[in-house]
């Protein structure tokens, strides 16, 4: 397919993608496909983050080792993250954020390989606010979110509209964002959990915060990947 570039192994196959958006741009990504993938995985990155983030990746990782694809994506373009780095202007635009997520979510309904697979999301830091929005805008296409140290409260009136089931994850070291998803914990209207990870800080960099991180996640899509999305 145009715009793509493959790779195989034994294990899996990579390919880089690059999926248009309303602003006539275009946006890198990375989908990495196990063999007979049961479910792909949309990775929304945090503030100042990108597809290369090693956290993100290291849960991508054990996601695809259980079989699920993943899709890893740049949310702004090159420029638009050089612009942010100095304006901050892109990183809480929620909107359109999510007007991306939700192309990344149509784009994979669309692509052969990955058309007749459920989807889920994975949101970081301002990422869970634009994974919770795509996923109260395309309710018939995904079927659970995870937030990792996110920002939920950014998703506002769009909280009471998702119907996936949500998993929030933070860092028991996290003050201020836990009281954060406890309050868009309560505005959720679909089945959700919110997990206190007790040492983590919001980076989850402390010995095994991460990898508890991945385990959740995984454990969470395995049980509700094959759960059909409801409108």
């Amino acid at each position: 397919m145009a715009g793509e570039r493959s790779s195989a192994t034994a294990a899996a196959r990579t390919i880089g993608v690059r999926i248009p958006v309303i602003e006539a741009a275009r946006l890198d990504g990375d989908l990495v496909l196990p063999p007979d993938a049961r479910m792909v995985v949309v990775f929304a990155h945090g503030t100042g983050s990108s597809r290369h983030s090693p956290r993100n990746r290291a849960v991508a990782r054990v996601l695809q080792q259980a079989g699920f694809g993943t899709l890893l994506l740049d949310l702004l373009t090159e420029r638009e993250e050089q612009i942010d780095e100095v304006t901050a202007e892109y990183r809480f635009d929620i909107a359109l954020l999510e007007r991306r997520m939700v192309a990344a979510v149509d784009w994979l309904s669309g692509h052969p390989d990955t058309a007749g697979l459920p989807l889920g999301l994975f949101g970081a830091s301002t990422g869970a606010a634009a994974a919770l929005t795509a996923a109260a805008e395309r309710p018939d296409r995904i079927c659970a979110v995870v937030c990792r140290g996110g920002r939920p409260d950014l998703a506002k009136d769009a909280l009471a509209q998702v119907r996936a089931p949500v998993l929030l994850i933070v860092g028991g070291r996290d003050p201020q964002v836990l009281t954060l998803n406890r309050a868009a914990a309560e505005q959720l209207k679909a089945p959700h959990r919110l997990d206190v990870i007790p040492d983590a800080s919001h980076l989850f960099a402390e010995n095994n915060a991460l990898e508890q991180v991945a385990i959740e996640t995984r454990d969470w899509f395995q049980r509700h990947g094959s759960e059909s999305p409801t409108p």
